[in-house]
């Protein structure tokens, strides 16, 4: 198994990064909130979880060790695969999801893409003893569990490299498509279409 990499990041992508590591570029799958806090052409050391396939070997990329657990352990739970536990944890924090969990959020679970209420109501009851309690203090009442999508997007595009300005622009380019999605907008999507409006500026 492959617990972490570490070295330089050589390019950066939507939803990946290739970190350098002796002299070889390793293709990392990572949420957006993980991306955010990676600058090209600066060190890195992303923990790691490797999945592997017939036909594929596919890394995926954490920010620390905690997250990389709750990777792996959101998939003991059926009918949950390395995409769809990547898509959990970029919408909720580990911890947030323990709160899910643990409170019988099933709300806080629909609003990952991909599950439903039935899916929801299943993973409560598969999870609710296998991922534990909160490590952090919970947040404030009123708070939501994830920062805002505007917060995570801007963050995302910064470490992709773009200039304040430009990041600005972009996230006021899809904001209409997010208020038209309603509930908890998905950033990775969000990135993918503010990425599109910056191209077509340029």
């Amino acid at each position: 198994m492959i617990a972490f990499v570490s070295g330089p990041v050589a390019a950066l992508a939507p939803d990946s990064a290739v970190v350098e590591v002796g002299g070889i570029g390793i293709a990392v799958q990572c949420t957006p909130g993980t991306l955010a806090g990676l600058r090209q052409g600066q060190p890195a050391r992303l923990a790691t979880s490797l999945v592997v396939r017939e036909d594929s070997l596919t890394l995926y990329g954490f920010a620390d060790d905690d997250e990389r657990q709750v990777f792996e352990l959101l998939q003991t739970a059926s009918g949950v695969g390395p995409r769809l536990a990547q898509a959990m944890l970029a919408v909720h924090s580990p911890d947030a999801l323990r709160r899910a969990v643990a409170g019988g959020d099933e709300k806080a679970l629909t609003a990952v893409p991909g599950i439903g209420k039935k899916g929801a109501q299943k993973l409560l009851l598969e999870l609710r003893d296998r991922l534990g309690e909160p490590l952090g203090a919970a947040p404030a009442i009123g708070t939501p569990v994830t920062s805002g999508w505007r917060d995570q997007l801007h963050a995302a595009l910064i470490g992709l490299g773009y200039a304040t300005r430009e990041a600005d622009e972009a996230v006021a380019a899809v904001a209409p498509q997010a208020e038209a999605a309603g509930g908890t907008p998905q950033v990775g999507r969000l990135l993918k279409a503010a990425l599109q409006t910056l191209n077509r500026a340029r």
